[in-house]
């Protein structure tokens, strides 16, 4: 929407081809000399760039298959990070979730320290709560397996719920990469 004011009134315009004719053809002609110079045009910008990454210009920036999907690709091309049913319409435990998730998020990567390369995806289904991603191969087997019983037990313990941690390995940050901005 834009607003055109002059003392007296105020035009609101949903348009910025109908608003630039209005204002040529109808109101400055109406000012008197030295009045106008209060008043600005500029064509509404329509460019999405939230979300999005600034391309380099020796196409040096790595991108994984997540980062390299625009934000309005989420549900078509892309996923969510955190899948459950309480956002719906009459869910339960809504703020709750949503708290549990974040220290869920936090928890892992505290506790994983450095290893995960990807995002942390949370998938609940029922009374079960899913922990995905993808973590880097720097620590021992035996290790990664004390890491992965310890993040079951204590999240079941403090969430109240069964806790399954659904984890593959790489090599490197390396073997992510999707394509170069």
């Amino acid at each position: 929407m834009a607003y055109v004011c002059k003392p007296q009134y105020v035009f609101r315009f949903s348009n910025a081809s109908v608003l630039s004719n209005v204002v040529l053809t109808k109101i400055l002609p109406t000012l008197r000399q030295g009045e106008h110079r209060w008043f600005h045009i500029s064509p509404a910008l329509r460019e999405e760039v939230a979300g999005r990454y600034k391309v380099t210009k020796d196409k040096s920036k790595p991108l994984t298959y997540e980062m390299a999907k625009a934000p309005d690709k989420i549900a078509h091309e892309k996923t969510w990070n955190s899948w459950n049913t309480s956002n719906l319409l009459d869910g339960k435990r809504r703020s709750e979730t949503a708290v549990d998730d974040l220290f869920i998020r936090r928890f892992m990567v505290g506790t994983w320290h450095n290893l995960f390369v990807s995002e942390i995806i949370i998938k609940r289904q029922f009374n079960i709560i899913r922990i995905a991603g993808i973590v880097q191969r720097k620590v021992q087997p035996r290790k990664m397996y004390f890491l992965i019983g310890y993040s079951e037990e204590l999240l079941s313990y403090w969430l109240k719920c069964p806790v399954k941690l659904e984890l593959q390995t790489v090599a490197s940050q390396e073997d992510l990469v999707y394509k170069y901005i």
